[in-house]
């Protein structure tokens, strides 16, 4: 039966998608993200879901008059430039063959990207695709956080099986990065039940999360925190909010938690931690004398004994620093990090411009969430292996299509949004006449 409702909306959307490409996008976001057919028993568990909504989503694409060009900003553009590198890289690498399929992999990821920023315009597809992110973890994160505290945290929660986020760790940092784009969400819907349904949602993705036993998530999400209290505009009241909350999470977790948690301060006891340093020090020999990276694969054995000082750790980067470091050298981890930096701007600028226009006054919500997101990132991707994962890739994309409506005035030509259930929760959000410019989203 689940086999057969996953397939079903599957070619559903695929074949709407021939007529409203976007549509694709949305579904090609649901399956990467979610990885609902992992969660089959059946024929969908190994079904070519993927090639199905790319192939149905560029069919659309070649038939639609309705789209522009992806270059709507310079973050766009230096994601482009990494592509072409990234792909050099592993063209010149020490072996091509063997980095092909991650490069294969890579690649269908970013070209649904761009293929996003040529078919998305309108607040229709932003709140669109930003539901679907999210929204595609909340499901995961809401299961993972009952899971914890059915079992008192005394079992890790994973990802889908054969995502991106299979492991615990990179799934705890995907919950963190969620939860403030849930807020945005949050923010622009006017029933009182689906707010307090949101708050129970960001309560249980954050629960999932410190169920992973994730260091790096757990790091994010305090960086998180703190951001959202130094930029908010009630800091006694959430503060003191936070001092009374975090304790308790903490405190219901179980000793094997709390041992996890402390190593670290003793990193030197830890095996995971010195062996991420030991992929650290490797990544960072390798970037001076290999100047286009080695490719996909730095965690080789023979790379290990020439640049690490613990040859016999074998180990992957577990940062996304380190990892595009190792993978693409300094000039691919100077274009990854402009990526984040010029989106990181853009960000700002909805939060900062946005406050005065009536129409856009869910622009600064969505700015100031999405520096949060990218705050998590930032943070826990330091200690995690996440640099080609769809979910910042996607914020980048809700951020750049934001800005460029705005500038457009995108209102001028889209139609009013009456509240009822055919509408996406928070297009008919009623807008003040006089909008504060104050911070609001804490």
């Amino acid at each position: 039966m689940r086999d057969i409702l996953i397939m079903s909306i599957v070619f559903a959307a695929a074949f709407a998608a021939l007529k409203r490409p976007w549509i694709g996008v949305m579904l090609w976001t649901w399956l990467s993200i979610m990885n609902p057919h992992r969660y089959a028993f059946g024929f969908a568990y190994d079904a070519p879901v993927a090639a199905i909504a790319f192939g149905a989503t560029t069919l659309g694409l070649l038939m639609t008059k309705e789209r522009t060009s992806p270059f709507k900003n310079a973050a766009v553009t230096m994601f482009v430039v990494f592509m072409v590198w990234i792909s050099l890289s592993t063209l010149f690498g020490l072996d091509p063959g063997d980095d092909y399929w991650q490069w294969n992999k890579v690649m269908k990821v970013d070209a649904m990207i761009l293929i996003a920023l040529v078919l998305l315009h309108t607040k229709k597809h932003i709140l669109a695709l930003t539901w679907i992110s999210a929204g595609s973890l909340a499901l995961l994160g809401a299961k993972g956080g009952l899971f914890t505290l059915t079992t008192g945290g005394n079992f890790r929660v994973w990802g889908p099986p054969g995502s991106f986020i299979e492991d615990n760790n990179e799934f705890a940092l995907s919950l963190v990065m969620a939860i403030p784009l849930l807020r945005f969400l949050q923010l622009q819907l006017t029933n009182r039940w689906g707010r307090h349904a949101m708050s129970v949602t960001m309560l249980m993705c954050a629960v999932a999360s410190l169920g992973s036993y994730s260091r790096g998530a757990l790091l994010a999400m305090g960086a998180m925190v703190a951001f959202l209290w130094w930029n908010g505009k009630n800091k006694l009241s959430v503060g003191l909010v936070l001092f009374l909350a975090v304790p308790l999470l903490i405190a219901f977790m179980p000793d094997a938690w709390m041992g996890r948690m402390s190593t670290i301060n003793d990193y030197q006891e830890d095996e995971s931690s010195m062996g991420r340093i030991a992929a650290w020090w490797n990544a960072w020999n390798i970037a001076f004398h290999y100047p286009l990276g080695v490719g996909f694969n730095a965690a080789r054995p023979e790379l290990f004994a020439r640049f690490s000082p613990y040859p016999d750790m074998v180990h992957a980067a577990h940062s996304i620093y380190f990892q595009v470091l190792g993978n693409h050298g300094f000039i691919g981890l100077f274009i990854f990090l402009s990526i984040w930096i010029l989106t990181w701007r853009s960000a700002g600028w909805l939060r900062t411009q946005c406050g005065k226009i009536p129409e856009a006054a869910w622009c600064v919500d969505l700015g100031a969430m999405c520096q949060v997101c990218l705050m998590g990132y930032a943070v826990g991707g330091a200690f995690l292996s996440l640099a080609y994962f769809d979910l910042p890739y996607n914020v980048m994309v809700m951020v750049v299509l934001t800005r460029v409506w705005v500038q457009t005035k995108g209102w001028l030509r889209e139609p009013a949004n009456l509240p009822g259930w055919k509408n996406i929760p928070g297009m008919a959000r009623p807008i003040l006449p006089k909008p504060s410019p104050v911070k609001r989203y804490v």
